[in-house]
């Protein structure tokens, strides 16, 4: 339970991190270096300090190892990154645990996944309960209705970049996927952060540097790590301490961002709960199944 708590506290802080380093970077130059340091030192890890433990990804992995960071970090994270710019973080976690209703929806189309009344009815609630989140922020200027389309075009990016995995079925633990899917993300993202952001404001200063480090350290890496060793315990428990960062991420935002918990956000926080439930995204119950592990996106 403490490693549990320990994990939604550490993801929830994601976004939170990236408003204290968009104090100091503009976001596609700061998400670039953090990628590329994420990856550069969990790539270190696996085939340095664990050398021989794990194999170099074979010829035809390569290419959706680059697309995996293409979907899940250069645009999933850049477009989210540039929505914070404008979007609360209590927000920006909230969008993310309906991620399942996406993969579902794309599912549908390019897997042939049949989706369930009972999936419909939990897209429908969890909907409603982002539109109550969403209305009030635009209209009192929390928002702006770029941010909100930036953080769609991200959210719908993962949900291609999981479909995507599902596909490939690719024969490599999840911890080698993440982290050359972090660093090929970072690279991708040197052109577009150049050309966008080249004449914006860089400071390196206390904010950036708590960034990185907490970022690189404390979520790309250490949270990692938990995450996979949650899985291993229980993929069920684990996913329900997943779709918990949003109630974090609201603490958080508020106590260290100073954002306001209204009475709109734990409306929907509700809605959005009770659609994952009757959904069967978020089940309670024990899974009698041996825990499988899912490729987790990293923040």
């Amino acid at each position: 339970m403490v490693f549990g708590i320990l994990f939604t506290i550490l993801w929830a802080s994601g976004a939170v991190s990236v408003k204290f380093g968009l104090l100091s970077a503009p976001p596609l130059i700061m998400g670039t270096i953090r990628f590329l340091l994420a990856g550069i030192l969990l790539l270190s890890y696996i085939y340095l300090f664990r050398k021989g433990k794990y194999r170099i990804p074979k010829k035809h992995e390569w290419k959706p190892l680059i697309l995996l960071g293409l979907f899940n970090t250069s645009l999933y994270l850049g477009c989210g990154f540039w929505a914070l710019r404008t979007v609360s973080s209590g927000f920006f976690n909230l969008a993310v645990v309906v991620n399942p209703f996406l993969v579902a929806l794309l599912s549908s189309f390019f897997m042939n996944r049949f989706i369930q009344k009972k999936e419909w009815m939990g897209m429908c609630v969890s909907a409603i309960g982002l539109v109550i989140a969403t209305y009030p922020l635009l209209q009192e200027g929390h928002a702006t209705f770029s941010g909100i389309i930036l953080l769609l075009i991200g959210m719908i990016s993962m949900a291609i970049g999981s479909v995507y995995f599902q596909k490939q079925k690719l024969q490599l633990p999840s911890l080698v996927i993440n982290a050359w899917q972090v660093l090929f993300g970072g690279v991708i993202l040197i052109i577009p952060s150049i050309l966008l952001e080249l004449d914006e404001p860089f400071v390196f200063d206390v904010n950036l540097i708590i960034y990185l480090v907490w970022s690189v350290l404390g979520i790309s890496i250490f949270a990692m790590i938990l995450w996979f060793y949650l899985l291993k315990q229980d993929a069920i428990k684990a996913n329900i301490w997943l779709f918990l960062t949003p109630i974090a991420g609201y603490l958080l935002a508020s106590i260290l961002l100073g954002e306001e918990v209204t009475i709109y956000d734990v409306i929907a926080s509700l809605c959005v709960f009770a659609g994952l439930y009757l959904s069967g995204n978020l089940r309670i119950n024990r899974s009698t199944k041996p825990p499988v592990e899912k490729n987790l996106k990293v923040q």
